[in-house]
């Protein structure tokens, strides 16, 4: 029942040097259970003894009884002996003067049970505490510590320890990804459930991204390395939920504050109760009722399930701080590009005039385009690529900034630009042909003087961002869309994802000034974005997130970090948040009510030390596995490594 000490993890470099200390480590646990068994044996024997007068040569001290509560109670006076040298008041030194004082006046059989439960409440926090380690422990006994590397002498075997940015990887059907990084060759699924929450295997190729601790599950992939141990998406995991065990929210200082208050309120209403009905057993009843393990220790267990949950979910949180202040957001500011869309210019439409056809108008404008570095050049390209169209590449090429291009494929003139090259070339575009209204960049295509018609490029809101919306709005939690972007775009994007609060044509600094308000008026502010012109606003939100997909520095600026890029994940990491606090308050208002009552039975003589002793132990543990309800599940408890977590319930939690 120790409160306020964070749960050991191993590290990375535990983890590498697991196969030589794990065998060591394993016989360790044993000794101590073997040890934690006996002596509660001794104290379960002792107070039978005592009960049934065994061996008692003594006419005023039992012998059994007091070697059973040296015994029984030694880690016990010890650790209240260490936290009373380090000023700190815990119920390990009232439940210490409770023994002491039942043994005092020869209430040995009492004083014994006291031992045995609290010996057994400990066992009993061990186990649920230890599976918040698996959790865990789960999360890095994943990435090998041997990988095959592609080098100029060949293939040959290396040590994760010894890759490399840069080196070729190659991951084997059925292997684990043990670095992030993109794929060079070969093509296969992927299952990235634990980094990302897909429940899918998601396609990879050349190009695509992979993360560490992944699971590669057909083809081989020969995969660059990008990023290699703790800046691996999954290294970022680790590094958060062991940076959650050490780091303090306010909330838990306030849990550590009120467990002292406590016991504290427990020795004043024991010595007014002594005073009053001279009973020494009434007095050592209301030490030992009064119980404040349930807050010191499960606040602490609470913030790491929230923190290990959501890591799981995808969404690292970079402290306990973090995750108290999610729990309270009240207002979700948006960027658009990167955050809400896809931040990639993509072909929306091809509009053909009368008589041409789609393919005709695709056709023309990627051949004129087939040179162009311009985006929306490379997203035509990019569309007649993906639909195997056979392109011929142009004899001449003109680009005009601000205009577009002039291209002669086959001895004909193409056009491909707006509608200011159209009109420099005495081609008239129709007042009615609209494509693209004024929320999408058009780009017109015309041969030999004529217009073909229009292709719609615009960038691709991500399909996930609807959800996100209409569950922000479920929750209460007010949502606005800031951007850089044009008013129109803007406007277009925040009416189709449900949007009501929207800013367009804002600089860096004109978003930092609109997060500045927002907090100055008393809201909390949780920011979304991606890119470098997002940090300041991030580093200034009451909590900033970041897309995994974004910039280095909007990671690195942000409090949060979304390694699928997914908004849904980021709305169940809300309500994770939320969750956590609504336990961590419940175990506030249980513990306060029943120390209260428990101490005003005691103090009238109707609660008896063995009975209290029942009372504080139960309430602790309900306390507790209260809090453990967020640990993220073991192995044991979902053998896929998946997280089987619906938003439905969060909701509802929240």
């Amino acid at each position: 029942m120790d409160q306020g000490q964070p749960i050991e993890t191993p590290t990375l470099l535990d983890q590498a040097q697991g196969a030589t200390t794990a065998p060591a480590a394993e016989e360790r646990g044993r000794v101590f259970s073997r040890v934690e068994a006996a002596r509660i044996t001794v104290v379960a024997l002792a107070a039978a003894a005592v009960w049934f007068h065994v061996w008692e040569p003594l006419p005023r001290v039992s012998l059994v009884g007091l070697l059973g509560v040296l015994i029984g109670g030694w880690p016990i006076f010890k650790e209240a002996a260490e936290n009373a040298g380090a000023r700190r008041m815990t119920m390990e030194l009232s439940m210490s003067i409770a023994i002491i004082a039942a043994a005092g006046i020869s209430q040995f059989f009492t004083a014994l049970i006291i031992t045995l439960f609290v010996l057994v409440a400990e066992v009993l926090e061990g186990m649920t505490v230890s599976r918040g380690r698996r959790a865990i422990g789960d999360l890095m006994d994943l990435i090998p510590r041997s990988v095959t590397v592609r080098c100029a002498s060949g293939i040959r075997e290396a040590s994760t320890d010894e890759l490399r940015v840069g080196d070729s990887v190659l991951v084997n059907p059925g292997g684990l990804a043990p670095i992030d990084g993109i794929v060079t060759r070969g093509h296969s699924f992927v299952d990235q459930a634990r980094i990302t929450g897909e429940s899918m295997p998601v396609e990879k190729l050349p190009g695509s991204v992979v993360y560490a601790g992944t699971i590669n599950q057909s083809g081989a992939l020969e995969i660059r390395v990008e990023r290699i141990g703790r800046d691996t998406s999954y290294g970022r995991i680790i590094e958060a939920v062991e940076h959650a065990e050490r780091s303090r929210a306010p909330v838990q200082e306030l849990a550590d504050r009120l467990a002292g208050y406590l016991v504290y309120f427990a020795l004043a209403a024991a010595v007014v109760t002594f005073v009053i009905t001279r009973d020494a057993r009434s007095t050592i009843s209301v030490v030992i009722v009064a119980g404040a393990c349930g807050i010191a220790a499960g606040t602490p267990l609470a913030i790491l399930g929230g923190i290990g949950r959501s890591a799981r979910l995808g969404a690292i949180i970079k402290g306990g701080l973090y995750l108290e202040t999610l729990g309270k957001v009240n207002t979700v500011v948006l960027d658009k590009t990167g955050t809400l869309t896809f931040g990639r210019t993509e072909v929306q439409a091809v509009v053909p005039t009368t008589g041409v056809t789609e393919v005709e108008v695709l056709d023309a404008a990627a051949s004129a385009e087939m040179r162009s570095e311009h985006p929306l050049g490379k997203a035509i390209a990019n569309l007649a690529s993906a639909k195997h169209r056979s392109i011929r590449e142009p004899e001449g090429f003109d680009y005009m900034p601000g205009r577009g291009i002039t291209a002669l494929v086959d001895g004909v003139t193409i056009l491909v630009g707006n509608r200011g090259l159209l009109s420099d070339h005495a081609i008239e575009v129709p007042h009615n042909f609209d494509a693209g209204a004024n929320t999408c960049s058009e780009v017109f295509v015309a041969r030999d003087g004529r217009l073909l018609g229009a292709i719609v490029i615009a960038d691709t809101v991500r399909p996930e961002a609807r959800g996100a919306i209409e569950t922000l709005n479920r929750m209460g939690i007010r949502s606005v869309l800031l951007t850089g972007d044009t008013k129109p775009v803007a406007e277009m994007v925040a009416r189709d994802l449900g949007i009501s609060e929207v800013e367009a044509d804002l600089l860096p600094e004109m978003k930092l000034a609109r997060i500045k308000g927002l907090v100055a008026a008393g809201r909390i502010v949780a920011m979304v974005g991606d890119g470098i012109n997002d940090a300041p606003a991030l580093a200034e939100a009451s909590v900033g997130v970041a897309m995994g997909s974004g910039t280095e520095v909007a990671r690195e600026s942000a409090d949060v970090v979304l390694l699928g890029s997914d908004l849904l994940k980021f709305t169940q990491t809300l309500a994770i948040a939320r969750w956590t606090r609504r336990i961590i308050w419940w175990n506030f208002a249980g513990t306060i009510g029943v120390d209260l009552v428990g101490i005003a039975l005691a103090s009238v003589g109707l609660l008896n030390p063995p009975l209290a002793a029942f009372i504080h132990v139960t309430s602790e543990l309900a306390f507790i596995l209260n809090s453990a309800r967020l640990l993220p599940p073991t192995k044991r408890d979902a053998a896929g490594g998946t997280v089987p977590f619906a938003l439905s319930s969060l909701a509802k939690a929240a």
